[in-house]
């Protein structure tokens, strides 16, 4: 079981390191279809996992003036409170297992499908959403939306592990079509780390968390993320990122079914 928890680690690393996402969409679908871990439990590990790995980047964007902190603390004020009721709801009103087996597995493969769609159609709607952009938007408008967009994040995010990364960067696409594309990358980067730290530490405190299955996905993924920092620069990104969105599409189609 440590190897083959060892090896998908370094998988999802290398397929990171590549393409810049997938981590959280391959993950947990490894954990719960190849390894065979609880639904529930692969989340709650996963996104301890992810918090643990998203550090790096996020200091890496921070340090290169990529993040907006302002928009990470608007995000935050969604996602956190929004994560806070969802561990509440899930651990304490849906107490049978195999109900929150199913309700996890179906929320995860409706979040991977719409993570293949916002991997596919990410630079069209980029390039829709700055021309359709306001040529003056108002400050708190703005914000509200940013904090709406926050909490819905943080909901999916708690359920499935799935959507900080795809997700996150297309809302944030059309939320800020003026802001450059590092920005908007980095900045949904450093929110993801308090969000899956929160709802990471929120299934840990239900038991929900396999210490011993993310000390071994984590000794494969880091030396896999730089390895596939190193490939990524030779192989066309709109190939990776489309059959990673056709395997996305799969994997979800099975678990939501």
């Amino acid at each position: 079981m440590d190897w083959l928890a060892t090896f998908s680690g370094f998988f999802v690393g290398l397929v990171v390191g590549v393409t810049g996402v997938g981590g959280g969409s391959l993950m947990t679908p490894l954990l719960v279809l190849v390894l065979g871990v609880a639904p529930v439990t692969a989340v709650g590990t996963d996104l301890l996992f992810a918090s643990l790995t998203k550090t790096g980047g996020a200091w890496a964007h921070a340090r290169r003036g990529n993040v907006d902190w302002k928009i990470v603390g608007w995000l935050a004020a969604g996602s956190v409170p929004a994560s806070t009721v969802t561990l509440v709801l899930l651990h304490f009103f849906v107490p049978h297992p195999d109900k929150l087996s199913a309700i996890i597995s179906v929320a995860l493969g409706i979040a991977l499908i719409l993570t293949a769609c916002a991997l596919v159609l990410r630079e069209k709607l980029r390039v829709w959403a700055e021309l359709r952009a306001p040529a003056s938007l108002d400050p708190r408008s703005v914000a509200r939306r940013t904090v709406v967009v926050g909490a819905i994040l943080g909901v999916l995010v708690t359920v499935s592990s799935v959507g900080a990364g795809a997700l996150g960067v297309t809302a944030l696409f059309f939320l800020f079509p003026g802001l450059a594309a590092a920005r908007i990358v980095g900045t949904d980067i450093a929110h993801a780390v308090p969000l899956t730290l929160v709802a990471g530490l929120g299934h840990a405190a239900a038991g929900a968390v396999d210490w011993k299955l993310l000390a071994a996905l984590l000794l494969g993924s880091l030396p896999g993320i730089w390895i596939g920092s190193s490939l990524g620069q030779k192989i066309p990104e709109r190939v990776l990122r489309t059959a990673l969105a056709g395997m996305l599409v799969l994997i979800g189609g099975k678990l939501a079914l």
